[in-house]
């Protein structure tokens, strides 16, 4: 303890003036963090919903269509 306070002691100005200046970023990105980000409440997100759970389904029936029509293009019929 006596070590901390004796390095206190010994700091010049310059490196009190960086300190201060540090905790107050310290502070500032701390109040950043605290607010909203922007995009949930924002205007171009209203009448929108989140993906159900039936998302899936719906990107198998694409990848199978997408098959289907790649198989119908490489196997003509005669």
């Amino acid at each position: 303890m006596a070590l901390f306070v004796k390095q206190d002691e010994q700091r010049s100005q310059l490196q009190e003036r960086v300190a201060a200046e540090l905790q107050e970023r310290a502070k500032k990105r701390a109040e950043l963090a605290d607010r909203p980000d922007g995009v949930s409440d924002s205007q171009y997100m209203k009448g929108t919903k989140k993906t159900t759970s039936l998302a899936w389904v719906w990107i198998v029936l694409t990848i199978a269509v997408i098959v289907l029509v790649v198989w119908l293009i490489a196997n003509p019929t005669k």
